[in-house]
């Protein structure tokens, strides 16, 4: 699937949803609808559907935003390098459609290490059935 229109972007997502995973906003901290969500099931990217992460690998970190140690199988999200705002941080953004989801930081839980810091703005969440 390639990355959706910006016009049938902006008839889909809200304002901030926008923002987020066009314009590599963020959310503020402790504000986003799945911080504190503990249910089963699949987040998904709100521009694409692809799956992303599991539940099952969500933990509260602290940091105001949902927190994952590990992305789905396969090549669910990709990173590039960001240098906005005068620091050098890991992007993680949709490997479908680029979409912009959060960063990546290495101060997470094991077994890897690592923290997926995301906006709930770029999820989308499915139970599971």
């Amino acid at each position: 699937m390639s990355k959706p229109d910006n016009e049938k972007l902006r008839a889909k997502l809200d304002d901030e949803q926008f923002a987020v995973t066009q314009e590599a906003a963020t959310e503020r901290a402790f504000t986003g609808k799945y911080v504190d969500h503990k249910d089963d099931g699949t987040y998904h990217c709100v521009c694409c559907d692809a799956p992303l992460f599991s539940s099952a690998h969500k933990y509260d970190s602290g940091s105001g935003w949902p927190s994952f140690w590990l992305p789905m199988a396969g090549d669910a999200v990709r990173t590039i390098t960001d240098k906005s705002h005068g620091m050098i941080r890991r992007e993680v953004v949709c490997k479908n459609c680029d979409a912009h989801l959060g960063h990546v930081f290495e101060d997470g839980p094991q077994p890897t290490g690592l923290r997926y810091c995301i906006n709930s703005a770029s999820l989308d969440f499915e139970d599971k059935e």
